[in-house]
C-alpha cells in the first residue's frame, strides 16, 4: 500500500479575511473527511510573511485538525526551527502530542529564506547553533526532569503522550543536517530523493554510535489533484498550480535541493514537466507511486474544486489501492 498525504498550506493569493476563514473551515472539514476514509496523514508546512498567505502557524491548525479528527496524523513539514523559542515550542507539541493521542509529526529544518529570519530578528548566520540549541532543548524538555537551558534551571510539563518523546524529524538536504540528526539520534528526513545523504546519515550514526532512519521522498512523488476531465483542470485551474510553483521557484537557489522544483514559465510548461499533475482516478492507480500526495487547495484552488479532488480520490482510488500491490510507503527504516 502506498502512505497517502493530503497536503494544506491555505495560500490564497487574492484573498479577503472573509473568504480565506471559508478556506481554513474548509481545510478542516476536508480533513475530517480524509479521516475518515482512512487517508494516512495531513501535511502542513511554515512560512512567514508571505503576500500569497501561506500558512506560518502549522501548530494552530494541526491542533484545530486533532479536535476534527479521530486517528489520521498531522505531518508539520517543516517548522522553521531556529525561529521558535525551545521551551515554548517543547511545551506547544507535548500539549498537541497529549491531544492527539500521540498523532503529531514534527519535522524541524532550518529553512532557506533569510528575509523570514530578517523578520523575526534572527540571526542567519546562527541559524546551525540556533538549530542544535532547539532540538537539544526539546529532547531535554520531554524527559519532564529539571534540566540547565543558558545557564539556568528549568523544567517543561506536562510530559508528552509519546515515549520516549513525541516524533520529532532532522530535516534538510545537506551533510550538517544529516550529522545533526546522526549526533542526535534523531531520523532524517531529506528535502528531496537524495540516496547519497541517506547513506551519508547512515555512516554518521555508525560513528556516533546511534540509530536511526529515514523518511525520504520517493525518486518521483509528484502533487496530485483528481479530476475526471483533467484538460478541463489544467485549462480552468492551471493558473493556480503555476503560482505555487513560481512561488517555489522564487525561493530556491542552487543549492536547494527540494521534492518541488519547477522550472516551468507557463502553465503548458507545468502540465508537461510533471511535479504536479492532474489524474483521473485510474491513471493515479496507474502511477504506481511510493506515496500518492494530493494537494486539493493548491495556490488558491477554488474550495469547491479542492472538495472534488479529494472526493475522487478517497471514493475512487482509496479503496482500490489494497488491490492493486502498489508497494511500500515512504518510510525507509
Amino acid at each position: 500500500m502506498p502512505f497517502t498525504v493530503v497536503r494544506f498550506n491555505l495560500v490564497d493569493p487574492r484573498a479577503t479575511p472573509e473568504s480565506l476563514s471559508e478556506r481554513y473551515r474548509a481545510a478542516l472539514a476536508m480533513a475530517a473527511y480524509a479521516d475518515a476514509h482512512g487517508i494516512d496523514t495531513v501535511q502542513t508546512e511554515e512560512h512567514h510573511g508571505v503576500e500569497n498567505n501561506w500558512l506560518p502557524s502549522p501548530f494552530t491548525f494541526a491542533g484545530a485538525v486533532f479536535g476534527a479528527t479521530e486517528r489520521i496524523a498531522v505531518t508539520v513539514s517543516a517548522i522553521i526551527g531556529p525561529l521558535h523559542d525551545p521551551l515554548r515550542l517543547a511545551e506547544d507539541i507535548a500539549v498537541l502530542d497529549l491531544l492527539s493521542g500521540g498523532r503529531l509529526v514534527t519535522v524541524a529544518g532550518i529553512g532557506y529564506r533569510p528575509e523570514e529570519y530578517e523578520e523575526r530578528g534572527v540571526d542567519w548566520g546562527r541559524r546551525g547553533r540556533l538549530q542544535d540549541l532547539l532540538l537539544e532543548t526539546l529532547l531535554a524538555a520531554w524527559t519532564g526532569e529539571p534540566f540547565t537551558y543558558r545557564g539556568r534551571t528549568v523544567r517543561v510539563t506536562p510530559r508528552p503522550f509519546t515515549r520516549p518523546h513525541p516524533l520529532l524529524l532532522v530535516g534538510g538536504s545537506s551533510r550538517a543536517a544529516a550529522r545533526r540528526a546522526a549526533r542526535l539520534g534523531l531520523p532524517f528526513f531529506p528535502s528531496a530523493h537524495l540516496p547519497e545523504l541517506e547513506a551519508y546519515y547512515r555512516e554518521r550514526c555508525a560513528e556516533y554510535g546511534t540509530e536511526g532512519w529515514t523518511m525520504m521522498p520517493a525518486e518521483e512523488t509528484p502533487l496530485l489533484h483528481l479530476s475526471e476531465d483533467p484538460d478541463r483542470t489544467w485549462a480552468e485551474h492551471g493558473e493556480h498550480f503555476l503560482h505555487e510553483a513560481r512561488t517555489y521557484a522564487s525561493w530556491q537557489s542552487k543549492d536547494i535541493r527540494s521534492a518541488v522544483r519547477s522550472a516551468a514559465t507557463t502553465v503548458a510548461e507545468l502540465r508537461a514537466e510533471g511535479v504536479y499533475r492532474v489524474v483521473t482516478p485510474d491513471e493515479c492507480l496507474a502511477l504506481g507511486l511510493e506515496s500518492l500526495v494530493l494537494h486539493p487547495l493548491c495556490g488558491g484552488m477554488p474550495v469547491e474544486e479542492g472538495r472534488r479532488s479529494l472526493r475522487l480520490f478517497c471514493d475512487g482510488v482509496l479503496p482500490r489501492l489494497g488491490a492493486q500491490g502498489l508497494g511500500p510507503g515512504q518510510f525507509r527504516g
